[in-house]
């Protein structure tokens, strides 16, 4: 996005957030005030991503058809449940609302060499995601940490019918970095298929969400990053966005987990 100004970075990168709220303390009072915070005098956020308990809060506050989307996350975010019961939180989830389910893969089976772990899970999980419902695939890259293991991560996501992969929970020490983002958005392109990318966890600054952009661009296309393609996932990385867009100072930028 280097031909961009920091405006229209901030714009753009406004329209491709999920605003996340993962903590362990949330409560239904913070769901309403994520999802006023997701409609700002700018424009909308794509989505708010949530826990798969408060679908149905965020629901009722929305209304059906809102332009910000309800994301929630399954097996997450260990990456340890049986199949069955992902497949039955995600059935849940949308039952209560969600439109979009973030699903953690094994990562931890894996890493151990069980590569049909993935598959059993995305499938599965896909299964429950009728259209138009978005199933976007967490590797949780910074446990894989190795580039081979990251591009068949990413591979057996995107053949068992993922519709994005994303880097990270946002839950451990290491979460999306640019080295993961550049192996997962080339699986992208080698695929030859609709999947989009989302970098999740650290995202706190415009500046880093213009280096992510320029990247997705540089290995697809020109303005491929739209809403269909391309999240952020964060929570801090609003802030920082309002404050380029209304041209306040904005205070310095720190990494936060969500």
């Amino acid at each position: 996005m280097t031909s961009h100004s920091n405006k229209e970075t901030a714009a753009v990168a406004l329209s491709l957030l999920d605003l996340t709220n993962l903590k362990d303390d949330c409560t239904e009072a913070h769901i309403d005030a994520l999802c006023a915070r997701s409609q700002s005098p700018y424009g909308n956020t794509a989505a708010i991503c949530i826990w798969p308990r408060f679908v149905a809060r965020a629901r009722s506050v929305l209304g059906v058809g809102h332009s910000v989307r309800i994301a929630t996350v399954v097996n997450f975010p260990s990456g340890d449940m049986e199949i069955a019961d992902a497949a039955a939180e995600t059935r849940e989830a949308i039952a209560d609302g969600a439109d979009e389910i973030d699903l953690v893969i094994p990562y931890r089976k894996f890493l151990a060499g069980n590569e049909k772990a993935v598959t059993d899970m995305v499938a599965a999980v896909r299964a429950e995601c009728k259209e138009p419902v978005l199933l976007k695939v967490i590797l949780e890259t910074g446990e894989i940490r190795d580039a081979a293991l990251i591009q068949r991560a990413s591979e057996l996501a995107i053949e068992a019918g993922a519709d994005f992969i994303k880097t990270s929970t946002g839950k451990v020490a290491v979460n999306a970095t640019l080295e993961a983002a550049d192996i997962m958005l080339r699986a992208i392109r080698h695929s030859g298929r609709k999947v989009g990318f989302k970098p999740a966890g650290g995202v706190a600054s415009v500046a880093d969400a213009s280096l992510y952009l320029s990247l997705a661009e540089t290995i697809m296309a020109p303005d491929w990053p739209m809403p269909s393609t391309f999240r952020f996932g964060a929570s801090g990385l609003l802030d920082d966005i309002i404050a380029v867009l209304s041209g306040t100072q904005p205070a310095p930028a720190t990494a936060s987990s969500y």
